[in-house]
């Protein structure tokens, strides 16, 4: 499972509203507590005792917020769903005068840990091996990012069927990288950064292009 920083409590951040009266947490200290033992620990051990262990409450005020475990469990798929593969489709629609830029956007999705948690989407990946229903949302969300790259590559002068291979290589790719969980410094995967762009569309990256993409990814990743 990948490692993860400890979500800070709202009551934590200095930067939040201050709690008031009674209230010791909020809805989303549940849901962050929730996904960090997801990704560490597995679907099975989340847990409303072990949570409230966690943020140091007792479980009363986890039925505040939620009906039950099994509706924070969906909550917690909603949650995947808007982070991961919401991300993909807005930034794959995202206007480009070029597919080399188009894939750029693609590839920041899994640079920047804000935008994609590679860490929940695998977590949730494992939790449909033992959960058919999860499976059939993984199955929707697999889906959607496949549709939403291959109309980047339609949109960019593709016909279907070769946007369709590119896309499924391009994702499929992308994927496998993180589940490898390949690791090598940045400044080597940046040297392959224009092979990478070649392979998947066939073109020669733009310069102007790279150098933006550069500058719009994390201090720490550049």
């Amino acid at each position: 499972m990948a490692k993860r920083t400890r979500p800070v409590l709202h009551r934590d951040d200095p930067d939040k509203e201050p709690l008031v009266g009674h209230v010791k947490v909020t809805r989303d200290d549940w849901l962050n507590v929730a996904r960090d033992i997801l990704v560490s620990d597995g679907v099975a051990e989340v847990k409303v005792l072990a949570i409230g262990d966690r943020l140091g409450v007792s479980r009363s005020s986890f039925y505040w917020y939620f009906k039950s475990r099994k509706h924070l469990l969906e909550v917690l798929l909603d949650d995947w769903e808007d982070r991961n593969t919401a991300t993909i489709e807005r930034l794959c629609v995202k206007p480009t005068e070029t597919i080399t830029g188009g894939v750029l956007n693609f590839f920041l999705c899994f640079l920047d840990t804000s935008l994609f948690d590679r860490g929940l989407d695998f977590a949730v990946r494992e939790w449909s091996r033992r959960d058919g229903s999860v499976r059939q949302r993984i199955d929707t969300a697999d889906r959607k990012r496949l549709e939403a790259v291959t109309a980047m590559f339609v949109r960019h002068g593709y016909d279907e069927a070769d946007a369709d291979v590119r896309a499924r290589i391009l994702y499929y790719m992308q994927l496998g990288y993180h589940a490898l969980d390949v690791r090598e410094p940045m400044d080597v995967r940046f040297a392959r950064l224009d092979g990478y762009i070649k392979g998947f569309t066939g073109q020669e990256a733009d310069p102007a292009e790279t150098e933006a993409f550069r500058q719009h990814l994390p201090i720490g990743v550049r």
